[in-house]
């Protein structure tokens, strides 16, 4: 299959975990989970298949347990089979299995640890907003919970501002829940084009993709969230994966 290639996708990715029933792979920024809209370019979904042809040919499937938004890094996790992606669904609906993020945040936090509990539901359905996927902090949203942790605190150096490393556990799975909930605490991801302050980053972003002047703005191409931690039951055992920061995280905050 010949893909488009509209933006710099890494269509690789990294197997850090596989028995039997399960795969869960360490998914590069900014690589699409699965296909979308008419969008024609490689995904996560694309290079499982490839991988698990074998197991395909002989009566497996590929269920994406978790999907992770293009800009976030991380742990995926891939049912192999039939069985396992309905164990592993209903462990999800009841929230038994344990993320972990880490993320990159501007500003330095005056707490140590914080609970973010504000509801969460679309802007458009309250505030004006460009941006149609925008979500945002309202007493009439979903219910959802974060519990974050000050892991560093990096003071400003140069033309870098300074910022924080963060311990994110979501409680619940709404739609860009930590970003918002970070957000909302006045300490945004950085290089969050949606919800860093500005929405017109990511106007300028779908319209003339990565740019000198967008750098200047954003510090770093993609959001810096990585999925670092995932816990899940499976039979008779729980799983524990992990993933390291990536480097372009791990440069935003040495360099």
């Amino acid at each position: 299959m010949s893909f488009d290639m509209p933006i710099a996708v890494q269509p690789d990715f990294t197997v850090l975990y596989e028995d039997d029933a399960v795969l869960a792979v360490d998914k590069a920024a900014p690589l699409l989970t699965h296909p979308t809209g008419d969008k024609n370019e490689p995904t996560l979904w694309h290079g499982v298949r490839e991988l698990l042809a074998y197991e395909l040919a002989c009566g497996g499937q590929v269920s994406l347990v978790n999907r992770l938004d293009r800009e976030t890094s991380g742990i995926t996790l891939i049912a192999k089979t039939a069985v396992a992606a309905r164990e592993l669904g209903r462990a999800m609906q009841q929230r038994l299995m344990h993320k972990e993020y880490l993320a990159v945040v501007q500003g330095l936090p005056l707490w140590s640890s914080a609970c973010c509990a504000e509801p969460i539901l679309r802007m458009e359905d309250v505030a004006p907003t460009r941006i149609h996927v925008r979500q945002c902090c309202h007493p009439d949203g979903r219910p959802c919970r974060t519990e974050f942790e000050v892991l560093r605190r990096v003071p400003a150096r140069g033309h870098l501002p300074a910022m924080s490393l963060i311990r994110c556990v979501p409680h619940t799975g709404r739609m860009h829940q930590i970003r918002v909930h970070l957000a909302y605490l006045g300490h945004p991801i950085i290089g969050d084009k949606i919800y860093g302050g500005n929405e017109q980053n990511y106007l300028d972003f779908i319209e003339t993709g990565w740019t000198p002047q967008l750098a200047e703005r954003l510090f770093i191409e993609r959001h810096a969230l990585h999925a670092a931690v995932l816990s899940f039951p499976l039979g008779d055992s729980v799983i524990k994966v992990n993933s390291p920061m990536p480097d372009d995280m791990r440069l935003l905050l040495e360099q």
